[in-house]
């Protein structure tokens, strides 16, 4: 059996984004008391649907009827975030196609609730002031910096599988994502695989220069996941909080310009940087189907074929059936 020590073990850099969190908390139980508040923690990034809801506090005014408070927690990305839901401390959250892989394969306690189906381009490979590369093909040999065993992870993989190249013909280099820009700005990176809003960021950079987007390579699919206990025990507010998010997101797809500005609001990150992001971005919230499942096996099947994760996975063993109601 693989134990909690292995799961933290496959997350480098799993340092959660709130030091009161390291000693963390159960998971409230619906069984409490009438007249008792369920507090509903929320893992967030810096970027997507659940920081938009957050700033418009639409799931405060959802859940507050419902006898729920609300907490929010920030992540820098996504493997200290699902670190933080199989323990329990956080109840609720958002990542990319690669952290549930690797939390799965250590036998975290959570499930997939809802998904974000994307194209892949708010992701990128990119290349430093002074690179000579110019293909995929180039990468042989050279220092790539990722996030481990995030989206960055597995776009670096499907790049090389396109460009015809094995794991082995590069240096891997993982590092959260502060480290590697670092790393990337001092040219202790020939190629950085990193998502928005860093990319927005850095793009236009002097001298910076795009090899690839994600578009073309890997479709690069997002999740929310809730801790397995949580979900199970308030299946009403789970699907409470994904019909919030459904309506957050089809506002997002239909207001960018508003979308970039509330963003940028949030993160203190530049109005235009955000603008670029957005336009890229795909909002919709829906259930998991069998096309985003297929890719997501994919991905888990690619990660075990490499050794990357110790034993393949089923993604459909961990799905909890949001039914959406008309």
């Amino acid at each position: 059996m693989i134990k909690r020590r292995h799961l933290i073990a496959a997350l480098p850099g799993a340092v959660l984004a709130r030091p009161d969190l390291a000693s963390p908390a159960l998971a409230q139980s619906s069984s409490q008391p009438k007249g008792k508040l369920r507090e509903l923690r929320f893992g967030y990034q810096r970027s997507g649907t659940l920081l938009i809801a957050k700033q418009h506090g639409v799931l405060e005014k959802r859940l507050g009827p419902l006898g729920v408070t609300v907490k929010w927690v920030e992540f820098s990305f996504g493997p200290p975030l699902l670190e933080a839901i199989n323990v329990g401390s956080v109840d609720y959250g958002t990542t990319g196609d690669t952290p549930p892989i690797f939390a799965q394969a250590a036998r975290a306690k959570l499930l997939y609730v809802a998904a974000v189906e994307a194209a892949g381009s708010g992701s990128a490979i990119l290349l430093p002031p002074g690179s000579s590369l110019q293909t995929l093909a180039d990468l042989k040999g050279k220092r790539v910096g990722f996030a481990r065993a995030s989206a960055a992870h597995n776009l670096t993989i499907a790049a090389l599988e396109k460009a015809g190249l094995a794991w082995s013909d590069i240096t891997p280099v993982p590092l959260a994502p502060a480290d590697a820009r670092t790393a990337f700005e001092n040219g202790a990176l020939d190629a950085w695989t990193i998502w928005d809003p860093y990319f927005a960021v850095a793009e236009t950079r002097p001298g910076v220069r795009i090899l690839a987007t994600g578009r073309g390579i890997a479709k690069q699919n997002a999740f929310f996941l809730g801790n397995a206990d949580y979900t199970r025990a308030n299946p009403d507010i789970i699907t409470a909080v994904n019909e919030e998010l459904a309506k957050v997101a089809l506002w997002a797809e239909a207001n960018r310009d508003a979308v970039a500005k509330v963003l940028a609001e949030a993160t203190g990150i530049e109005l235009a940087a955000w603008q670029r992001a957005v336009q890229r971005t795909d909002y919709r919230v829906a259930p998991l189907d069998d096309r985003v499942l297929d890719e997501q096996q994919k991905v888990a099947d690619r990660f075990h074929k490499l050794g990357l994760i110790p034993n393949r996975i089923a993604v459909r063993d961990i799905v909890w059936k949001w039914e959406t109601r008309s």
